[in-house]
This record gives structure tokens, sequence and C-alpha cells, in this order.
């Protein structure tokens, strides 16, 4: 769904909402008569002073709806809170806490998700006896549930991010983490999940009431329906007015609330890609004739170009260059290595190449040009079916990319799906050689990303990267927050995969060491420029450069002695001195 559609619907779910809740506001207004009192003959047809005729009481129906539409929303609006609430504080102790306490909750969700939903109400309502209270206990307790397990999921992934782990650091108490930075960051799942849970709340109602567990003092859309069915209605030309309205106000809600979820999932998911295209600030074009497979080029022209590359962040009156006049190229198969301090400009770099700079970042001059083709041309949806597909990006902070709340196998899949029609047998086999190749078993593709260590998960972000069989892969510091042993057998995996499928890739981290022993070809990056460019035994053994011998000198030295110090290193099989 595009986000122009989102939009359209969610215009769509508010007029049709409005019209709901007007009805519920200023209908007493509109309708004179009470729904409790015998205004006309029974089974009235519609006309005269009954718009919708009446019940087999005398009894106005559009009274009735009046009456209904203010009960069946409280009822949906209360028990949404409740749920949402109920969802939202177990997940978050939960999720934050661990430990026992996880698993006890954990425990009471699986166990609330397992029971059948339809004949648990049928029994606590006639348990407890048909009212409003009922019905909103026995509906909150349906829903709570699936919410917690959600939000937990999403507090797990939120609190071993940076800034919570960095406030920790300082001191800074489990009551002050929950509120400064986890609830926070939970709020935009709370939104799009409170608005399903009053369309389903309002259906469950529905439901109840037909079933003959809603309040018998109080009149709902649903108890409406249960009446005219219960005194058959349906034997009589009186359903036409006496289910069909309440019916119909039934459908326009819950379609309403549903438009909004949608329309909200969109503005708040930063995972959907048609949001990217609004992110970016580029306007959809007309569809261009470019696919993606068609953008080739000779076997002997490079996979990447990248010419005068420029990009600034505005400060003040003026312009602070992040990445001034970058040109390299990344032939076929080669591996370019881009090294720099942190601030040197190398991840904007990067950022430019997928055309994914974030605001307020602005490409001043340049041009990046991937099989010939110049990619700040490209429209966002073009750029959308070449990232993943053609061109892969392998983040820093695996845990960050992965989704908390989806599986491997679903997230693996979900990024076939997105460039290629395959059918389930395909794509599953697709991703059990995939996780084979990153050497991890298939079986893994079960598991949530909580559940693998730093390094599988890493893992599963190369697989990832792979999985449409790109021409270029960009790696930004692929091992960053990594131990020193799963950083080796990181960078042994990229080494192999890239002979072994002949990958082009640019390699970027500010160890030098590793870029050494991957790359092909090094680009040193300092303050935003390119300082220095060559071969990884150029620019180890002679490259005269100041900040080059400044990074060389800064490795750890194996040999030497006092008089004069030498270095010697080996990497891959090369050795390496000065």
């Amino acid at each position: 769904m595009n986000h122009t559609m989102a939009k359209k619907i969610g215009i769509a779910g508010i007029l049709m909402l409005s019209f709901i809740l007007l009805l519920a506001i200023i209908g007493p207004l509109v309708v004179p008569f009470s729904s409790y009192d015998q205004t006309g003959l029974p089974l009235q047809a519609p006309g005269g002073l009954h718009m919708l005729g009446t019940n087999d009481m005398g009894q106005d129906i559009a009274a009735e709806l009046v009456e209904g539409a203010r009960v069946s929303l409280l009822i949906g609006i209360a028990s949404a809170i409740l749920a949402t609430l109920i969802g939202a504080l177990i997940g978050l102790l939960a999720g934050y806490s661990g430990g026992w306490l996880d698993n006890l909750f954990m425990r009471i969700v699986d166990v609330s998700l397992t029971l059948p939903y339809l004949p648990l109400m049928i029994v606590i309502g006639v348990y407890m006896g048909p009212s409003l209270i009922t019905q909103i206990f026995i509906i909150t307790l349906v829903m709570w549930a699936g919410k917690a397990r959600e939000i937990r999921s999403q507090v797990m992934s939120l609190r071993t991010r940076g800034p919570v782990l960095a406030a920790q650091s300082m001191g800074a108490s489990g009551a002050y983490l929950l509120r400064r930075h986890i609830f926070p960051g939970i709020i935009p799942l709370l939104i799009p999940q409170f608005v399903r849970a009053v369309n389903t709340s309002i259906l469950l109602e529905s439901s109840l009431s037909f079933l003959g567990l809603g309040d018998p003092l109080s009149k709902s859309w649903g108890s409406i329906l249960f009446y005219a069915n219960a005194r058959s209605a349906f034997l009589t030309d009186a359903w036409m007015w006496w289910v069909l309205p309440p019916g119909l106000c039934i459908v326009i809600t819950v379609v309403s609330f549903s438009f909004l979820g949608y329309w909200m999932e969109e503005l708040i998911s930063p995972r959907l890609r048609s949001y990217l295209a609004v992110l970016s600030g580029k306007k959809a074009s007309a569809p261009n004739l470019l696919s993606t497979r068609t953008i080739t080029s000779s076997s002997h022209a490079p996979v990447l170009e990248v010419d005068g590359l420029t990009i600034g962040y505005p400060k003040g009156s003026g312009m602070v260059h992040a990445a001034k006049s970058v040109s390299f190229s990344v032939g076929r198969g080669e591996v370019l290595g881009i090294v720099g301090e942190s601030g040197s400009g190398k991840s904007t770099v990067a950022s430019s190449i997928i055309q994914l700079l974030k605001a307020p970042a602005v490409l001043l001059d340049g041009a990046v040009r991937f099989c010939g083709t110049n990619l700040t041309s490209l429209s966002a949806e073009e750029m959308q079916r070449l990232r993943g597909n053609r061109i892969a990006l392998i983040p820093q902070a695996a845990m960050n990319a992965l989704n908390p709340v989806m599986t491997v196998r679903a997230q693996l899949a979900e990024a076939i799906l997105s460039h290629r029609k395959m059918s389930k047998l395909q794509v599953n086999n697709r991703i059990n050689l995939l996780l084979k190749q990153v050497g991890l078993a298939p079986e893994r593709g079960s598991a949530y990303p909580h559940e693998l260590s730093g390094g599988m998960r890493q893992r599963v972000i190369i697989a990832m990267a792979l999985i449409n069989d790109p021409d270029l892969v960009i790696a930004d510091e692929p091992t960053t927050g990594l131990d020193v042993k799963v950083q080796l057998e990181i960078i042994e995996l990229l080494k192999h995969l890239q002979k072994q499928l002949g990958l082009s890739m640019v390699f970027i981290s500010h160890d030098l060491p590793v870029v050494l022993k991957l790359s092909d070809r090094i680009v040193i990056m300092n303050q935003g420029e390119i300082v220095d460019q060559g071969t990884s035994n150029t620019i180890a053994r002679i490259s005269a450069h100041p900040y080059t011998r400044r990074l060389i000198d800064s490795v750890p030295r194996l040999t030497g002695s006092n008089q004069e110090p030498k270095y010697s290193y080996s990497y891959g099989g090369i050795e390496h001195g000065s």
C-alpha cells in the first residue's frame, strides 16, 4: 500500500467514524423519542414520525440506534483502554525485569492465548450475569494477552540499546529508565494497538449481546439484533428496518477503525517501505521503464562509481561538509575498504550510495552510478526495488536491524517476497541454503532475535543481505559491538562468501587491520575527504601520507627493537612490514 492510498483510507475512516460519533452525540437532539418508550404501533414500517420504523413493542428504531451507538462505543473504548493498559503494564514489567517474573507473566500469557475465547465468554458471562461490567471484563480478558506479548518483545529490544545502556552505566534507576527511555519507545506501538482493540471490542460486544449476555437494561447494536432474532423479525418484512440498520452501524464502525489502524500503522511504523518515500522527501514519479534487472553493464565496467560526492549538513546560515568531492569505484568481484576514524564521513558515504541519507543531510553535488545508472536520478520506488535486491546493506547493529516480534525465517522470507514471487517451498529452501552458507543450522530460522547471540544475529543479517543474490554489498562496520573472537569469525565468513559468490563489496571500518585482511583496495578518509587510496599492499607497505602512516603505526607492533622499531604483521597469509 503506497502512502497516498493509505492517506485516502485514513480519511475515509475518519469520515465514517465521524458519522457514528455524530449519531451518538447529537442523535438525541434529532430523534424526538426515547428508545425505551412505546411511541408507535408494533412493527410499523419507516415513514412519518418514525424514520426507521418501530420494533415489535412499538419503540422507535432510530432512537434505539442512537442509544446503541453510545453503549457500543462506551464498551468498545473502555475495553480497549483496559486491555491496552494491562497489556502495556505486564509487557513492560516482563520485558524489562526478565528472570522469574518474565517467565511467570509469559506462562500466564501463553495460557490465556490458548483458551478458546468464545466458550470462555459464554461461561464467564453466565457466571457473572449479563451487564455492561461483565461485557467489559470479558472483552478485556480476551484481548490483553496478545498485546502484552508484543509489547514485551519491544521492551526487550529497547532495553539493550545504546541510550538505555548509557543511562544504566551512569547509575539510572529502573523506574527512571522505564519512564524516560522504555515507555516513550513503545508509545508508537500502543497507538495502533489501541485502535485495533476498539475495533475488536465492538465486534466482541456485538457477539456477546447477540448471545443474550449483554446488559438487559441497556440497548446496544448487538442487543437490538438479539431481540430482532428472538422475536422472529426474519419471518416478516420488519428485518429490513429492524436488522439492517444496526448491522450497518456495526460494519461502518468496525471498518472505520480498521482504516484508521492501517493509516496509523503506515504513519508510525518505520518498517513500511512505502513510508520511506515520505521520509526521504521525494515525490513519487510516474512509473519508469527502468527495471532493476535491466540495469546491466559489461563485465569490465565498474559495478559502482562514486564521482565528486559532496554532502552537507545545514548549520546556521552555512553548511558543514560531511563528505567533500569523494570519488572512487568498485569493480566486479572487488572489495573496496573505506577506513577512517569516527566522524570521517564513512557511513555518510554509505548512506548516500543507497540513497538513504537522514535529514537534515543534503546531497550538494556528485553522482553515484550503479552499473552505469545514476542512482541520484531514480525515483523512490525505483530505489526501493534496488535496495535489498541488487544492492544490499549489512548494518552496524544487528539487533536493531531485526524485528524483535518476528522469527528469523519470517524476516528472511519477507526480504525475498519483497522482490520476488516464489512458492512457500522455494522460499524455505532458499532460506535454508542461506542459513547454511552463513554457518547457522536451518532450525535457527524459528528463533526470535533475542534468542540468538550477537554473532548469530550478525550472521542472520549477512544472510538477509545475500538472500536475493545482490551485485553489490555495503558492509558498514559489521563487526561493531562483537568480541574479538566473533569479529574474526564474521570477517572470515565475509571473506569466504565474497570469494565464493564473486561479490562486489564496500567494506567500511575504522579498524585498519581488519580492512587490510579483507580488501583488495583501500580508501582512507579524514574529515570528509579522501586523503589516500591504493591497493592493500601499497597502503600497508609504502604509503607516505602522514594520516595513513599514523593509522598504520597505531596497529600493535609484533616485532622490533629499541633502536629502530619495525612493523610486521600477517593477514590472510600476506606478510606486511615497514
